[in-house]
């Protein structure tokens, strides 16, 4: 060993100073060049069958790779085969391989597509065609108009409308790349898992399909517009991106380009706008349609949380401070204004037909805005025609806005289905689409009123439901018809609703109490049968389930919803063909360059039970029969139907239908300067507007009009069993129909029994369909009290209410001035030629500042 200190290290070692040969001990055979021999000697052949122990001595393996027994050559291991379940898992080698394959496969399919996806010469945008529309038989309708489109430079757009679209679109425009491949795949993933179509298309992505492409859903036109956007945004600034999007957009109306869009929404150039009307043009990018409030204004609510998330985007990007965006206001837009082309019904017809097509998914807005579709619709001419000329000769010939401020208020719309093919064969939008913008026909803002309440008595039948007491409702199921009379049996709180002008009709059968459209019991029967199935049936007619206000209380009876007339037009369809539901079509074929384009399969269905339909058209008879539409008779067919009045009288309706055809009318109150709801008090030289009145007349005469020369059809019913059966009531309490005398309401008598007696409801009636809530006909009969009610209110003279059945009998309660043919307002009774009181003093809606009745 050496003499040199060494470090001391663990158990006396010094350091790490290597060892010493040392002498083997005795007795221990020498190996070759002096070396001492190991165990290896002793068990020849064991660094073969272990190679393994030569890793023992440190670096043996390495430094004598020959075994030290016989001094012969050690063979490799072979790698064991892969046995059981390991088999079926790939080793990392494949792994790897396939993921440099799939990189390699990628970046070269992109280099291709790069290299042979040139940036095209614009599309056709700039040069849309015009769409035309057809009526059924061939003959053009209209041809839509030309393109609205004015290009500005972006320097003219004012910042905050620019920051606006931006929050709107795309806010991350100026620091992303031109496509983002995360949106792309969240959007697929959302479409394949049913979340609903979603767009994962930056700014550039939606310029190039805007600009250069097309809106075709395809894969071909998305691998385009994926390297095309690369492209372009290599080549083109970010402002120039953004200009030209601002510039191609469609906004609705007719409108291309952000300056267009400006003057249709708010008569301004695009550089006067403020940020309240830049954030709303921002809004209507994602859905021009569903976003315009002057069109659809039951879309407001939905318009102005899409434009509260521009603003809020915004204040969240630094763009407007959170004190401006606190004065901020909806800013509505003006009333649009249509294209000289599309005067008259046809610009209402153009609009129900784009709405049709993009709400059922047929062609989307973008598609359909480009232009080149031939449509047949399924409206006919010649039907199309009566209706018009049935609303100018029956409502508009008797506007007098020099006479009357409040007449120039007056609007109307109407449509009319064939209730076997669910085909729209007519529809009334406005006086002219130039002028009056909104379609009248397809407005859901206007509450229906009584119209409804025949889905209730529908609902009642449906379910087999029954009273409180446990009797079944049937039509001649006795109610208690008392003035704010608390329903019973619903745990939501008081509800005592208001008969038109507080009348107590005390026990009353559900066919009367419908004749005359008692709220007290209506609301009791919606409680009776459950408010929610009374929705469900009125969905399953045809009612929109998104109805605004259609929510399941007793208040649903009194008809505060506000279902558009072609709404109620499918629903009372649906009634007229026993039950059998036909969802509306507006469109019977459409082509494009020849190539049909494919419409969805009529969606057909019993949505109620032929009984329950049928019987609700038997009580709906009763109403054209003796209550308050008789003014319908004037068709000259069988016909069933229902008046209606929205609370403080903003609208009158009347739906009805033959077993050929289901119409609805109505007369609505529209300021045209503020688009506000006005009550129709005055209107047309009369007191009050009311469905018995002139929505009854137009419906009448169209429908004569529109069934001319066809074959008069009788209803073929099945009612529900025991509808022809006469409830015995109470003897203790009596009621309208126990035979003898009973006294009515306001004092009169009743000989003959009510109802049965033939006398109930022939009192008092006018042309507008008016009733008398007094004295009823005693014992004369259908006829003999029809005409004296139309003698006596007609003429306003007080024609002796104590003659038995006589030919002026009805005019009045009891004969007098006061109760009978005043003119202009009689309190209990008749009414005169116009109308008089609502539906001849009877229930149909909504009396001064009362609920619907």
């Amino acid at each position: 060993m050496s003499d040199e200190p060494q470090q001391q290290g663990p158990a006396g070692r010094q350091g790490w100073e290597p060892r010493e040969p040392q002498d083997p001990p005795a007795g221990t055979p020498a190996g070759p060049a002096g070396k001492a021999s190991g165990p290896a000697e002793e068990a020849p052949g064991a660094a073969a069958d272990a190679p393994e122990a030569a890793a023992v001595t440190s670096g043996a393996a390495a430094d004598a790779p020959e075994a030290s027994a016989g001094g012969k050559k050690g063979k490799k291991p072979k790698r064991p085969k892969r046995k059981g379940w390991r088999r079926i898992f790939p080793t990392w080698r494949m792994v790897l391989g396939g993921f440099i394959l799939i990189v390699l496969l990628c970046v070269g399919g992109f280099m291709a597509g790069y290299m042979l996806v040139d940036i095209p010469p614009a599309n056709a945008a700039a040069t849309k065609q015009s769409n035309v529309y057809l009526y059924s038989d061939g003959t053009q309708i209209a041809r839509d108009g030309e393109v609205n489109r004015e290009k500005v430079p972006l320097k003219q757009v004012p910042l905050t409308v620019q920051h606006a679209v931006l929050a709107a679109e795309d806010r991350d425009f100026y620091g992303e790349s031109a496509v983002d491949p995360k949106a792309m795949i969240r959007a697929a993933w959302n479409t394949v898992t049913g979340k609903g179509k979603q767009s994962g298309s930056t700014i550039t992505q939606q310029y190039v399909k805007n600009y250069y492409l097309g809106q075709e859903q395809t894969v071909t036109r998305k691998v385009k517009e994926f390297f095309i956007s690369i492209k372009l945004d290599r080549e083109v600034s970010k402002n120039d991106i953004l200009e030209g999007y601002l510039n191609t957009s469609y906004f609705g109306r007719n409108a291309y380009g952000v300056q267009a869009a400006a003057q249709a929404y708010y008569g301004e150039d695009v550089e006067d706008l403020s940020v309240a009307q830049g954030a709303y043009l921002a809004t209507l990018l994602n859905s021009p349609n569903a976003y315009d409030v002057a069109t659809h204004p039951e879309n407001k609510q939905r318009a102005a949380g899409r434009w509260n998330y521009v603003l809020d985007g915004m204040v969240k990007e630094g763009w407007l401070s959170r004190s401006e965006r606190a004065k901020t206001k909806f800013p509505m837009p003006d009333e649009a204004k249509g294209a000289a082309g599309l005067s008259g019904q046809r610009g209402y017809v153009v609009k129900a037909v784009e709405d049709y097509l993009t709400a059922n998914k047929i062609i989307d807005e973008d598609t359909l805005a480009k232009g080149g579709y031939r449509i047949t619709t399924t409206l006919q001419k010649d039907r199309q025609d009566a209706f018009k000329k049935a609303v100018d000769e029956e409502v508009m010939s008797k506007v007098d806005k020099g006479a009357r401020k409040v007449d120039r208020n007056v609007r109307a719309g109407g449509a009319s289905i064939d209730p076997a093919t669910g085909k729209v064969v007519a529809m009334y939008g406005g006086i002219d689409y130039t002028k009056q913008y909104v379609n009248n026909a397809t407005r859901r803002d206007y509450q229906v009123g009584s119209t409804f309440k025949p889905f209730v008595f529908t609902s009642a039948v449906e379910n087999g439901s029954v009273t409180q007491d446990g009797r079944p409702i049937t039509p001649n199921t006795v109610y208690d018809g008392t003035n704010k009379r608390p329903v019973q049996g619903w745990s939501g709180g008081t509800y005592a609703p208001e008969n038109e002008d507080h009348v107590n009709y005390g026990d009353i059968t559900v066919r009367t109490a419908t004749d005359k459209s008692v709220n007290s019991v209506y609301a009791q029967m919606a409680v009776d049968v459950g408010s929610d199935k009374v929705k469900d049936t009125a969905v399953a007619l045809g009612v929109p389930e998104n109805t605004p206000d259609l929510t399941a209380s007793p208040s649903i009876a009194l008809g505060p919803s506000t279902a558009s007339v072609l709404d109620m037009t499918e629903a009372y369809a649906t009634l007229a063909n026993h039950g059998k539901q036909a969802t509306y079509t507006l469109v019977e074929k459409i082509t494009k360059g020849g190539d049909e384009i494919t419409l969805p399969e009529p969606k057909t269905g019993q949505a109620v039970s032929r009984e329950a339909a049928d019987t609700t058209t038997s009580i709906l008879q009763s109403v054209v029969q003796g209550g308050t539409g008789t003014a319908a008779q004037g068709a000259g067919r069988p016909a069933a139907g229902k008046t209606g009045t929205a609370e403080n009288d903003t609208a009158a309706w009347f739906a009805g239908y033959t077993p050929d055809l289901a119409t609805v009318v109505a007369v609505m109150g529209q300021d045209p300067d503020t688009g506000a709801h006005t009550p129709l008090y005055g209107a047309l030289g009369e007191a009050r507007i009311n469905g018995g009145g002139y929505p009854a007349r137009v419906w009448a005469e169209f429908t004569k009009d529109a069934l001319e020369g066809k074959p008069v059809k009788d209803f073929d019913l099945e009612l529900e069993q025991g509808a022809d059966v006469p409830e015995v009531p109470d003897p203790t309490t009596g009621g309208v129909d126990e035979p003898g005398t009973a006294t009515t309401t306001d004092g009169g008598t009743e000989t003959g029994g009510g109802q049965d007696g033939g006398g109930t409801e022939t009192g008092g009636q006018d042309t507008g369909g008016g009733a008398t809530t007094g004295n009823q006909d005693t014992g004369g009969g259908q006829t003999g009290g029809q005409t004296g009610g139309q003698d006596g209110g007609q003429t306003g003279e007080p024609a002796g209410g104590q003659d038995p059945g006589g030919a002026a009998d009805g005019g009045a309660a009891d004969g007098g001035p006061t109760d009978g043919g005043v003119q202009g307002g009689p309190t209990d009774g008749g009414t005169d030629a116009g109308g008089g009181v609502v539906d001849g003093g009877m229930d149909d809606g909504g009396g001064i500042g009362f609920p619907e009745g």
